[in-house]
């Protein structure tokens, strides 16, 4: 298999091609970086070869490391897989470092080949890292492209250069951005920073990358790092603006990552070391700790959710074996915030929309959402008028139901009143075609029990967005007891079309998010009826990496939802209701009773200012339920927090509502933003063991109550030693 081409034209200039067969998007594998040390060897051999252009025959340059690479060099490794890590990893530092010198002579610094890069679109990860070992970086004037370092998201930091490359370029401070957000810039942004070199038209690109690299002298290919007298930008650790500028990088990191991110502090670290040695050294020190995040529990699970689970899922690993069921024209139900989204995503992903609700003056509301979502973009240069206008071209927003006709998709999203469900499911079905889809968009009300309103309940099928939709990147669809697999693939496809990841899940109470989610936050609200100080759980809840405490979730997700919530499910479970969640209703309800709704009515249980901007914990939460002198250890109340969400997940899989692990996880981190350092609920076993989990959960319900009761699966694995 070829992965790169090389081809010398008459003026010396050798092209270096990049075009994996197969892939959409370059990403590197270990063949790829043997052939392409082999053909630059051969280049920099050539005596006609005056210099070298590294390109991509794709519409982008590389979407970063085939990340399988590092875990199959893990699994080949044996007994000693840190040591076959890092040699892996110093390999590639040494292959770049042969671009940035090739035959340069290590004393005068001259007589090098100029090698420049060219690409044609988006770069990431070691994409990226192969542009900065070149001397010139070119990008075309792509609207759509970006280049970027976003190792981060995925629990790893840039490990083949670019962080020691990155932080000898810029200020640590403007570095931080690419470092340690994973931000990626626009080809104007990414020259401004210094990241690119130049920006030019697409048809030029390569004759412009020509032209420099038979113009460059010997002082043009020689790295500021390689040059003598060499300044850290910023100043050395070791210098006194340098010293105060890494005291607030370690600040800044731990403040956004709560200390429970390991990759970021090494990253930090990597260049806080480094910037006290040679370059060559530096590059020593970055790949040693960025063998020690491969080697660490939490990067690794990152991996395996985020990029390879989410990747599989959203290539349809689930999707039963039937036909394509692309969507063409999609109906949506009720143009409220959630139907309002959902026309949104699918016009912008090309599917023709019809948005319907009873009174057109509400459609058109609905619709001037996508309106306004796309001005958005216009004014962040991510979107242009043509693009808006094709968009809402494709909205057709309306009171009449025979607009629905030849759609094979309908998105239900009305209230959330199985009465109102049943009416307009009878009187769409009277409209569409036989084999039309009909999707419910419901949180809470089970599948089945709405089926029973369709004439073809095979063809009834849950799908829950969550708000706001055009952010939410989680899509949960839920089988009735007589979906057929046709809507199961009809909704998968869809989800797919309008770029969201899908997790399938088997209808019971809740479904699996929302049966996660509110134990969360029932569990919150109960330590606040117990005397916990509020800002204790808040604080615990973010320490441990939720993005939101449960308290703040509730604000977000509204008071008066959850109180509508909790009336529904006592009256469904009666004597079975939990203790736990009446000592929540204890608290939810007298907020509610105070008009105490959340964001929506500035007020809950934190103070909001006229604006809307939330502000400190409400005075009255410590009025009304007096904090207790003798408080519980942190630990105690993230265990509490972390095992309501982890049980009810292990329930979920126990009882087959969710019939994939992967699901589990990926799910969880998108759904609610379950502590994505630790991979999802299931991985996280995995980190701390399921011995340790069923002595947390033992300890639970000694003290707490029998809903921290161990489920028999996770029991069973602890006593078998077995991970998930």
């Amino acid at each position: 298999m070829t992965i790169f081409t090389s081809a010398t034209d008459a003026d010396g200039v050798c092209t270096l091609t990049w075009d994996q067969p197969g892939t959409s998007m370059n990403v590197m594998t270990r063949e790829g970086f043997a052939e392409f040390e082999a053909l630059f060897d051969q280049a920099i051999a050539d005596e006609g070869v005056k210099g070298i252009i590294v390109t991509s025959a794709k519409k982008d340059f590389a979407g970063g490391m085939d990340l399988n690479v590092l875990a199959s060099v893990r699994a080949e490794s044996g007994d000693n897989p840190a040591q076959a890590l890092f040699d892996f990893t110093m390999n590639g530092h040494r292959i770049l470092r042969k671009v940035e010198r090739n035959s340069m002579d290590p004393k005068t610094n001259k007589g090098g080949k100029p090698v420049a890069w060219a690409s044609p679109g988006t770069s990431a990860g070691i994409g990226t890292e192969v542009a900065l070992a070149c001397h010139r970086r070119f990008m075309a004037d792509n609207p759509k492209a970006k280049i970027g370092l976003p190792e981060i998201l995925v629990g790893l930091f840039p490990g083949a250069g670019g962080t020691t490359r990155v932080s000898r370029m810029m200020p640590l401070m403007n570095a931080a951005p690419i470092l340690l957000e994973g931000k990626m810039l626009d080809p104007a942004k990414a020259k401004a920073t210094g990241i690119i070199d130049e920006v030019v038209p697409a048809d030029d690109l390569l004759a412009r990358a020509k032209e420099w690299i038979l113009g460059a002298t010997d002082a043009d290919i020689l790295k500021p790092w390689d040059a003598k007298g060499f300044k850290f930008p910023g100043g050395a650790p070791y210098h006194p603006a340098g010293f105060m500028t890494f005291v607030g990088a370690a600040t800044m990191i731990h403040g956004k990552t709560q200390g429970v991110y390991p990759a970021a502090k090494a990253l930090l670290s990597a260049i806080y070391e480094g910037a006290q040695v040679p370059f060559d050294t530096a590059l020593k020190i970055e790949a040693r700790w960025f063998t020690s995040i491969l080697m660490n529990p939490s990067s690794s699970a990152m991996i395996r959710s985020l990029f390879i689970n989410k990747g599989a899922l959203e290539k349809g690993a689930v999707r039963p074996n039937v036909a394509d069921e692309t969507v063409k024209k999609v109906g949506v139900l009720g143009a409220g915030m959630m139907g309002a989204g959902i026309a949104y995503v699918s016009a912008n992903a090309g599917i023709e929309v019809v948005l319907l609700d009873q009174k057109q003056e509400a459609a058109d509301k609905g619709k001037s959402l996508s309106e306004s979502l796309l001005d958005k973009g216009i004014a962040r240069k991510k979107v242009t008028p043509e693009k808006k206008e094709q968009t809402l071209a494709r909205i057709t927003a309306t009171t009449d139901y025979a607009a629905l006709a030849g759609c094979d998709l309908i998105v239900e999203a009305v209230f959330e009143d199985p009465g109102i469900k049943a009416e307009v499911t009878k009187t769409v079905e009277a409209v569409v075609g036989e084999d039309c889809i009909f999707a419910t968009n419901t949180s809470t009300l089970p599948i089945t029990e709405l089926a029973k309103a369709s004439k073809r309940p095979e063809q009834f099928i849950g799908i829950h967005f969550f708000s706001p939709v055009d952010k939410m990147m989680l899509v949960e669809i839920i089988k009735g007891k007589e979906t057929g697999d046709r809507a199961v693939a009809k909704s998968l496809d869809f989800v797919r079309q309008i770029r969201k990841t899908p997790i399938v899940v088997n209808d019971a109470r809740f479904f699996y998010a929302n049966r996660c989610i509110i134990p969360y936050i029932n569990e919150g609200v109960a330590m606040v009826a117990e005397g916990v100080e509020p800002a204790l759980i808040e604080n615990a809840a973010k320490q441990m990496g939720m993005p939101l405490g449960p308290l703040q979730l509730n604000d977000e997700t509204s008071i008066d939802l959850g109180v509508k919530i909790a009336k529904a499910t006592k009256a469904a479970m009666g004597d079975a209701y939990p203790a736990s969640a009446a000592k929540a209703d204890e608290v939810l309800f007298k907020l509610f009773d105070a008009g105490r709704l959340g964001r929506k009515s500035n007020s809950g249980y934190y103070d909001y200012d006229e604006k809307g901007k939330r502000g400190l914990l409400w005075p009255g939460l410590r009025e009304n339920w007096p904090v207790s002198d003798d408080q519980p250890d942190v630990t105690i109340v993230q265990h509490r927090l972390i095992m309501a969400q982890v049980l009810e997940a292990v329930r979920a899989l126990e009882e087959n509502v969710l019939m994939d692990i992967r699901e589990g996880d990926v799910g969880a981190i998108l759904g609610w933003g379950f502590m994505p350092w630790s991979g999802g609920p299931f991985s996280w076993l995995d980190i701390i063991g399921a011995a340790k989990a069923v002595e947390i959960c033992d300890t639970l319900e000694a003290a707490h109550g029998p809903h921290f009761a161990a489920p028999a699966l996770l029991r069973d694995m602890a006593t078998k030693g077995e991970a998930s």
